[in-house]
């Protein structure tokens, strides 16, 4: 199995969360020329589970990659970039799935004891597949639900031939955050006349930012941005309408709990004071990743024995990562992989190393043995 050949096939087709047709067909059509006898396929959506049967099993070793792209446009000026306008693997979810591709022939040409699953997940970046996902496994396809699951996430800052995780807390809560401001627009030169949105919004989002500072734990760790802000049609209208876009992280449920409801009463207030009506929309947002700490453990200590691997105990992140969806109620592992890229997650000139090809789907397999 050419893995750089299949990693850049999938780089030119980069689709956004259940919209992965074309992603789906192809991981279908390379899964199916592998030995059938030692698969069982089923799909989900635009998703697919592949089972491989273990010699002797006791359990069910689950891995899960992500497929879905984002709607960048890429610039890097690869030979084999996206053909589709607009949309990027500037996550790395190609490289993901050429990584379980290789895993997936690993675990055939040399069976492990235990059954093995293959979780080929749609739309990490949004809305969120991993949740839905798991429940269709668990009331529709038990037999393919994993009693324990790992994957990977590249991480264009560490080298290749680089892991890092760490036990317990790995990636944040998170949510998204939009806010809608609607009043009563008019002529500029008559402002009494009108309830102003631009004013409201400003000052909303200055209040916005002592949420973090006055109200959550100094000890603990949060973040809330409005990365996007935007008001009124004319320089001599004032603004009817008006909108801002965030995110919240957190890295405990309970202050992303309580930080929605301090941001709810802001915006209650804001209503009142401008005479207007504010609406609040969450979006998706993703629950914590929290690693099994005793299997974190003992993949660092495997790791850091590989040879030409370096293992680091990585710090808990503001990443979202749906994975954590798994990690809830199977006992899970989520770790980096460097790729050495000069330009990061979410990059349109993102460019891993396809050197982690080489060797990943072989350290994951002699991983799988030890469990």
């Amino acid at each position: 199995m050419d893995l750089v050949k299949i990693r850049r096939d999938l780089h030119q087709i980069p689709e956004i969360g259940f919209q992965e047709l074309k992603t789906q067909a192809y991981l279908l059509n390379t899964i199916s020329q592998l030995p059938q006898e030692r698969l069982e396929v089923v799909e989900w959506r635009t998703g697919i589970a592949v089972k491989v049967p273990g010699t002797n099993p006791t359990k069910r070793i689950g891995w899960r990659t992500d497929i879905d792209a984002l709607p960048i446009t890429e610039e890097t000026g690869l030979p084999f970039q996206s053909v589709h306008p607009g949309f990027m693997h500037a996550c790395g979810h190609d490289i993901h799935m050429a990584i379980a591709l290789g895993l997936l022939q690993k675990l055939i040409d040399h069976p492990i004891e235990d059954d093995a699953v293959i979780l080929f997940q749609p739309a990490e970046e949004g809305p969120g597949g991993a949740l839905p996902f798991r429940e269709w496994l668990k009331n529709d396809k038990p037999d393919f639900l994993p009693d324990v699951i790992c994957a990977l996430h590249i991480a264009p800052e560490l080298p290749v031939r680089t892991v890092g995780t760490r036990p317990g807390l790995l990636f944040a809560n998170t949510s998204e955050l939009f806010i809608d401001l609607h009043g009563k627009g008019g002529h500029a030169a008559f402002p009494h006349l009108t309830e102003d949105m631009a004013i409201a919004a400003a000052s909303l989002l200055l209040q916005l930012q002592t949420i973090v500072s006055r109200n959550v734990n100094p000890m603990d760790s949060a973040v809330l941005t409005i990365g996007k802000m935007s008001a009124g049609t004319v320089q001599n209208v004032i603004a009817e309408h008006a909108r801002l876009e965030g995110t919240i992280r957190t890295l405990n449920s309970e202050s992303m709990i309580h930080m929605k409801q301090r941001i709810e009463g802001f915006c209650q207030a804001v209503e009142t004071a401008y005479n207007c009506r504010v609406s609040i929309d969450y979006g998706s947002g993703f629950l914590q990743v929290t690693n099994d700490e005793a299997l974190a453990e003992k993949f660092l200590q495997y790791a850091g024995k590989a040879e030409g691997i370096t293992a680091i105990r990585s710090e808990a992140a503001m990443t979202g990562e749906d994975f954590g969806y798994f990690t809830e109620q199977i006992p899970g592992l989520m770790f980096w992989a460097g790729v050495s890229s000069p330009h990061g997650l979410h990059h349109a000139k993102l460019e891993p190393d396809e050197e982690v090809l080489n060797f990943m789907p072989e350290l994951i397999h002699s991983f799988f043995t030890e469990l």
